[in-house]
């Protein structure tokens, strides 16, 4: 069985040591890939830029998208994967310190599966990211894997 891939989208190198601790906490060991922009982040999922050549039928089980991303924002990110037919489907947990209602209503609109407004208390992150992952990781059966 594959080990499923984790990508987080976060710029902020503070956010991005969090959620690692947080799901190293959770006992969460998967892989974790970590891009720092939107641009990274359609280049590592559709194989192109920097990850020209990368096998893209091997995607993440999971994306954890900041909205606040340099480049291109976590709304367009969200936008351009669910609008190409080889990640229209994949899981896609907005994580982000966002609480502006606009920014929830838009990831919904723009097809995210989830939206999670990240604690300042830590042992409240730590609890957040151990359901996510425990529902995403475990308990959730996602789409079939279709090469395209």
């Amino acid at each position: 069985m594959e080990e499923k891939i984790i990508l987080l989208i976060e710029d902020s190198t503070d956010d991005e040591a969090l959620t690692l601790r947080a799901l190293k906490k959770n006992n969460i060991l998967n892989e974790v890939i970590v891009v720092r922009d939107g641009v990274e982040a359609l280049d590592y999922l559709f194989g192109t830029g920097q990850y020209d050549g990368r096998d893209t039928s091997k995607q993440p089980e999971l994306i954890l998208l900041d909205l606040k991303l340099p480049k291109i924002d976590g709304l367009e990110v969200l936008k351009r994967l669910r609008a190409d037919e080889r990640t229209a489907l994949q899981p896609v947990v907005v994580l982000t310190t966002s609480s502006e209602e606009q920014d929830m209503l838009s990831s919904y609109e723009l097809g995210a599966n989830s939206y999670i407004r990240k604690p300042v208390d830590f042992k409240q992150f730590i609890e957040a990211v151990g359901h996510m992952g425990l529902y995403w990781l475990v308990l959730n059966q996602g789409p079939p894997r279709v090469n395209k």
